[in-house]
């Protein structure tokens, strides 16, 4: 009886040792190689890193992660994706290839402990991953691409040229289906096959993309894309589900889980920074007198305080924050902020006002509350994402936070009548993709100066990226609404120039 009771909880302590030994012995400790630009992300990172580094290169991937996730409920092709893609990823990456793959590594990682925890959260985090690896394997370099599929060791079976050469005309006629007949015969010559079982390539099958024989699929160079593609989307699947069931039993640091929780909620709305140096339009008139004519370009966050406050002539002290925020993010000055504030609240005496509310305003500018305010130049406007995450009331998100009737009304308030959109937004907002819906009223308010600023170079793709900070949608919807206006201007500026030049 002793001697089994012994036993018992000798193998209990002996399981724990175990667990401990398997989970940190394999890696052992080193720093990785990067043989190649792509990875499949089988093994975890071990080296240190800093919490900086840990939390900004997360940050970093998920604002691409976001951006791609935008392209595809735009319906943007893979080539239009690929455009708008690449300055964000050119911006992201090191100038070192070894720092760039080892922040592509880690990233990865810390990404897939915050989206491990819901099933939607790793659905969602599996097909935006998927279509990154999918982007940066069809521009990849072909000798690169080629080496990196080789080293994964994954279980097709190369056809020789023997083989190829006796089943010459029926891969050639293969070949010319694909193409349409296009392809050169010294291309089909030169280019290299595998074959699988066909159960494994259905879509090819079915589509006539590869030549069938004795139950195994000849699957061109081309199309063993598809199958790279796939086999990462279910490798990393797989993955996230242990991972999942890994997450109880992980001892994280309690300075990770902060960081963590922060980045899945992120994932919802994309975090953004309004900083001062946005703020200015040349040729704004920002002032109180012309709030109401600029709120045509308000978000519909920003135009619902607008309206409230002329309704009732008062906003409770969230709506009160927020509003001030993003008229100092609009550029609107101190003094004309005030001057604002005060005429809104035309049901009370000029002593109330000074008493109750004349501090919170100088206060969200700095001009008041300690150094430590001052030096920071006050509040920062409000992000799509803190606005999201503010106490419902009538502050805070409309797409979030209103049923879907009363944001149907706001919507038509503000002269978005197309049902198609609006049932866009109602799907947007079942699906929780808020930003989206906001993204999807800007391009409809705004699809004819967008059409003509693309059609004719005024703003780039890159330029017209995903608005995730209201003060951003503000911003581009002034300057898109009001481009006839600058572009007169920079020319009678461009044509004083001349004159003076010509003069001399």
């Amino acid at each position: 009886m002793i001697r089994q009771d012994f036993n018992r909880i000798d193998s209990k302590r002996r399981n724990v040792v175990d667990h401990r030994k398997k989970q940190f012995a394999d890696p052992s400790y080193k720093e990785a190689q990067y043989p190649h630009r792509l990875n499949f992300y089988a093994t975890p990172p071990t080296a240190d890193i800093t919490l900086e580094q840990f939390e900004q290169w997360a940050i970093d991937r998920l604002r691409i992660l976001a951006e791609l996730e935008a392209c595809s409920f735009r319906n943007k092709t893979p080539a239009e994706t690929a455009t708008h893609i690449k300055p964000l990823l050119d911006n992201s990456s090191s100038t070192q290839l070894f720092a760039q793959r080892q922040k592509d590594h880690y990233s990865h990682f810390i990404l897939r402990l915050a989206f491990a925890a819901t099933e939607d959260l790793r659905r969602r985090f599996s097909r935006v991953e998927t279509m990154l690896f999918r982007l940066r394997l069809g521009a990849d370099d072909m000798r690169e691409r080629a080496a990196f599929v080789q080293s994964l060791n994954i279980d097709w079976e190369p056809v020789t040229d023997e083989e190829r050469r006796e089943l010459a005309t029926e891969l050639a006629a293969v070949s010319s289906f694909a193409y349409g007949g296009k392809k050169t015969l010294q291309a089909q010559e030169d280019e290299s096959w595998c074959k699988v079982d066909w159960e494994r390539v259905p879509d090819l099958v079915e589509t006539r993309r590869v030549f069938l024989r004795a139950g195994k699929a000849y699957v061109p160079a081309r199309e063993q894309q598809s199958m790279v593609i796939t086999e990462f989307s279910a490798r990393l699947e797989r993955a996230l589900e242990l991972t999942a069931r890994a997450l109880p039993r992980l001892d994280e640091d309690d300075r990770l889980t902060p960081i963590l929780n922060h980045l899945s909620k992120t994932f919802i709305v994309p975090d953004a920074t309004f900083g001062g140096n946005n703020t200015a339009i040349d040729g704004a008139e920002i002032t109180a007198r012309n709030m109401d004519n600029l709120s045509q370009h308000f978000p519909m966050c920003a135009m619902n305080l607008h309206k409230s406050l002329k309704r009732d002539a008062h906003l409770k002290h969230f709506g009160r924050l927020q509003y001030t925020l993003f008229l100092k993010g609009i550029g609107l000055s101190l003094e004309e902020c005030l001057v604002f504030w005060r005429q809104s609240f035309n049901r009370i005496t000029d002593d109330t006002f000074n008493k109750e509310y004349r501090y919170g305003v100088r206060y969200s500018y700095g001009d008041v509350g300690g150094d430590s305010n001052r030096r920071g130049g006050g509040g920062s406007p409000y992000s799509c994402q803190k606005v999201m995450t503010m106490p419902p009331g009538p502050h805070g998100c409309p797409y979030g936070h209103f049923s879907m009737d009363n944001l149907a009304a706001l919507l038509q308030s503000a002269g978005v009548n197309d049902r198609g959109v609006l049932q866009g937004v109602k799907e947007d907002k079942e699906h929780k993709k808020f930003h989206m819906a906001c993204n999807r009223v800007f391009e409809h308010i705004h699809k004819n100066e967008l059409k003509r600023a693309i059609d004719e170079g005024i703003m780039t793709e890159a330029q017209l990226e995903t608005i995730v900070h209201p003060n951003e949608y503000f911003k581009r919807s002034y300057l898109l609404k009001n481009m006839g206006k600058m572009q007169q201007q920079q020319q009678q500026q461009q044509g004083g120039g001349g004159d003076v030049k010509m003069g001399e």
